[in-house]
């Protein structure tokens, strides 16, 4: 006869938070498919996600990376010279969209996504 008397909870190591995280924005992957191939709460995984955003997880976020979207085609208005307008969209995990053109301010939008990372 086995009793069973509490419920056993795994401890997760940084790095391993981190690999699922990573996992979970792979391309075709989900919170939902990483929760289920690992047997971990999707809710957990949201809270390591919140926390890697925050800076708390791991000591900080300076070793990420950003999701960006190229055009496929120039789109928009054109410059003076008759050169397209061409930019790109930076879509942060949190769903900000950040759209960046040839006439962006490269260092506005270094402060905003310093912004945006607190």
């Amino acid at each position: 006869m086995e009793i069973i008397t509490g419920v056993e909870r795994r401890r997760w190591s940084v790095e391993e938070k981190l690999r699922l995280v990573a996992e979970c924005d792979a391309p075709g992957n989900s919170v939902t498919r990483v929760s289920r191939q690992h047997d971990i709460s999707r809710a957990l995984l949201w809270t390591w996600r919140r926390q890697l955003r925050r800076g708390e997880l791991g000591g900080g976020t300076d070793r990420g990376f950003l999701a960006v979207t190229l055009p496929a085609l120039p789109s928009g208005p054109t410059l003076l010279d008759g050169r397209a307008d061409t930019g790109l969209e930076i879509v942060l995990p949190d769903g900000v969209h950040l759209r960046v053109t040839t006439r962006t301010d490269l260092d506005l939008v270094a402060r905003v996504l310093t912004l945006l990372r607190r």
